[in-house]
C-alpha cells in the first residue's frame, strides 16, 4: 500500500503539490495498530501518511470491515462499483488518505471540516481519472509476485447493516430533490432512519429521515 502510494498516487501529483508548497515531501509508514491517517509537518513539509496494520487485518472480514467509512464510501458513492472486497477496500484506503494529502496541500482541511466537500471532491476525482483502478490493479499484481492473497470476492453485508453503518452522527448529507432538496447533518442515527439537522432561516431544525434516502452531501 506504501508503494503503491508513492508510485501511482505521489509521483503523478508531486509536482503541483510543490508548487502550493515547494520542498513538500511524502513519508509512508505501516503502524502497529488500528490508526489509519495522514498528518502534515510544517518544519519539514512532510506529509505522513500511516497505514494501521490492525486496519489491514480488519478489513478482510465482511463483520469487521462493514463498520469502516471505506466500506460506506465505496458502498454510498458507488466506487468500484459499490463492490466492497478486501482489494477495493484497500485500494480505496490508499486513495482516501491521497485525498487528504490533496485536501491539506490546496488549503481546505479545517478543524472541525475534514470529510468536507473539497475532501469528497478530489476523492471523486482519483475515482474519476483512473488513479484509483491503477492503484487497484498495483496492489492485486504486486501481491500475485508476493505470493500474498487479496480477495476480489464481494462481501455479503446484511442490508440493515449496510444502510445504518454507512452512516455515523456528524455526517454531511442530502435529502428529497429538486426545490424540496435539503442539507444537513446527522445528529443521531436510529435503526430504520437517521436524525438531521437543516439550518435555515426559521432557526434549526430536526428530520427523521430513512436510511434509504439519505445522500452524503456537503455541511450545511
Amino acid at each position: 500500500m506504501c508503494q503503491a502510494t508513492r508510485d501511482i498516487l505521489w509521483t503523478p501529483a508531486k509536482h503541483s503539490v510543490r508548487d502550493r508548497n515547494p520542498n513538500a515531501r511524502l513519508a509512508l509508514r505501516v503502524g502497529s495498530g488500528q490508526a489509519t491517517y495522514h498528518r502534515f509537518d510544517p518544519r519539514e513539509k512532510k506529509h505522513l501518511i500511516n497505514y494501521g496494520s490492525k486496519m489491514i487485518v480488519a478489513k478482510q472480514r465482511p463483520e469487521t470491515a462493514q463498520g469502516w467509512l471505506s466500506t460506506r464510501e465505496i458502498r454510498g458513492k458507488g466506487y468500484f462499483g459499490g463492490e466492497v472486497s478486501v482489494l477495493n477496500l484497500l485500494a480505496h484506503t490508499c486513495c482516501h488518505e491521497f485525498a487528504h494529502l490533496l485536501q491539506h496541500s490546496a488549503g481546505q482541511r479545517h478543524y472541525g471540516s475534514v470529510h468536507n466537500r473539497y475532501f469528497y471532491g478530489f476523492l471523486d476525482e482519483l475515482h474519476r481519472n483512473g488513479s484509483a483502478t491503477a492503484t487497484r490493479r498495483f496492489l492485486a499484481e504486486k501481491a500475485q509476485t508476493l505470493g500474498i492473497d487479496l480477495p476480489t470476492t464481494v462481501f455479503a453485508l446484511p442490508a440493515h447493516a449496510i444502510e445504518q453503518r454507512r452512516w455515523q452522527a456528524g455526517d454531511p448529507v442530502s435529502f428529497g430533490n429538486g426545490a424540496h432538496r435539503k442539507i444537513g447533518q446527522i445528529v443521531r442515527v436510529n435503526r430504520k432512519t437517521c436524525t438531521v439537522v437543516v439550518s435555515g432561516r426559521a432557526g434549526a431544525l430536526h428530520y427523521r429521515v430513512p436510511l434509504a434516502l439519505l445522500k452524503p452531501g456537503p455541511a450545511s
